[in-house]
């Protein structure tokens, strides 16, 4: 199929790229002229594993075209994707705006009959707007649908995501909308979900407060068990093993972070505030989320006594490993209350440094290497799981710092050994 994607971000970039190597023709459409010149020179202005590779070779094999013209994009292909960002608007609220400014040129430049789909994460009914914003804006009454089609990619892990999906979810009200979307899919051989354009809606948004939900539900009980003197590994191990419950996104730490859950928790409590629902379990999870930060910089005090004039060096700055993504990084948020306390800041990241110098305060120094931030440092907190981090020199480590103090905001190095290395160590809910 000719596919068109408008938006080139983490989504459409992602999701376009692996269309076209699944052998259909895709347009990625961006307003942003400097990255779409990036892109054509084979420059991936965002770091997710694989992505550059799969980029040069269907833009090799003359699959995969970048432009900002959506009438370009809108004229050449009958699956149109709207990828664009819905920010956070201060309210909680998904922003809508780019949204509906798509919707109207997309109804300007219709030739024929058109799929438009919904893979940005909007609030239910949004595909409602969508149709009748078309309707309004398409003169020429040209028949199209509108569908629904939520995305679950995790960065760092997102060209295997789609590649290997779950499950795909397409809302849809037509029959040809819903052929047309199974067609697509049908390579990856993986369980659709075929329900309304509302029930795909809320699928996305629903799925990620739950996972959202379940971290801050381990990170509640990691407390508990810094009071009581019990280990969070343990429990919840003892807890994942339960199938009912699972494993995955019980990793006690520091807290959640990102472009999706924060923004689509705050959405979802709005959503469900305007139908007249007070959803106080969401409004918690969010709760835990920020006291993770204040827990961290108490365990801190504990240690070092005074924060102002210490030397703090934290290992990594993205949200999650792999990605160089900051959005929301808990990180940061750590590094403005260190920085409003008086404590000096030395950082590292394997990716996120250029992204990070643009947004911290210009005392902060960046380091070239885990060791330089560890160089004179009075504490070492680590941040981001990378696996760079897990395969330090901790003998080294220990001759550089200041005060051998490791607070572990992932939990990734093991207690007893770091202990046997001389280290004042401490982690979320570990013993």
């Amino acid at each position: 199929m000719n596919i068109c994607f408008i938006g080139a971000g983490y989504v459409g970039l992602v999701t376009g790229t692996c269309f076209a190597d699944l052998g259909n023709t895709v347009f990625c459409i961006d307003n942003d002229e400097k990255k779409v010149k990036q892109l054509k020179a084979g420059v991936i202005p965002i770091y997710e594993p694989g992505l550059e590779e799969l980029v040069r070779h269907n833009r090799k094999e003359g699959r995969l075209f970048f432009s900002t013209n959506i009438k370009e994009g809108v004229k050449k292909c009958e699956v149109i994707f709207i990828a664009v960002g819905t920010p956070s608007r201060d309210n909680g609220d998904a922003d809508l705006t780019f949204v509906e400014n798509v919707c109207r040129e997309i109804a300007a430049s219709m030739p024929s009959y058109r799929l438009i789909i919904e893979k940005s994460t909007v609030p239910v009914n949004t595909g409602e707007w969508v149709e009748h914003t078309i309707k309004v804006f398409n003169k020429r009454n040209i028949k199209f649908d509108v569908a629904s089609n939520p995305e679950f990619l995790r960065e760092g892990s997102a060209i295997k995501d789609f590649m290997n999906p779950d499950r795909i979810v397409i809302g849809v009200k037509s029959r040809k909308a819903k052929e047309i979307l199974v067609e697509l899919y049908k390579p990856l051989k993986a369980p659709i979900v075929v329900t309304d354009i509302k029930s795909a809606e809320i699928i996305k948004h629903a799925s990620n407060s739950f996972l959202a939900t379940k971290i801050s539900f381990i990170n509640a009980i990691s407390d508990i068990c810094d009071k009581v003197g019990a280990d969070i590994v343990e429990v919840a191990k003892g807890i994942g093993l339960d199938r009912r419950i699972g494993k995955d996104f019980l990793n006690a730490g520091i807290g959640f972070g990102g472009s999706c859950f924060p923004k689509d928790l705050s959405a979802f409590i709005r959503i469900a505030d305007k139908v007249g629902y007070d959803f106080g379990i969401l409004k918690e999870v969010q709760a835990v989320n920020r006291c993770q930060k204040a827990l961290l910089i108490k365990k801190m005090e504990t240690l070092l006594w005074n924060l102002p004039k210490k030397t703090i060096g934290i290992l990594g700055l993205s949200f999650k490993p792999d990605t160089d993504d900051i959005r929301e990084a808990p990180a940061l948020e750590i590094i403005d209350m260190l920085h409003k306390e008086g404590a000096a800041v030395k950082v590292y990241d394997p990716q996120a440094m250029a992204r990070s110098r643009q947004v911290l305060p210009k005392e902060v120094v960046f380091c070239k290497d885990p060791y330089a931030v560890a160089k004179n440092s009075d504490c070492l907190l680590l941040a981001t799981e990378w696996n760079e981090f897990k395969e330090l020199d901790f003998k080294k480590i220990k001759r550089l710092m200041r005060q051998p103090i490791i607070v572990d905001g992932r939990n990734i190095y093991d207690p007893a050994e770091m202990k046997r290395l001389g280290f004042n160590y401490v982690g979320i809910g570990r013993k």
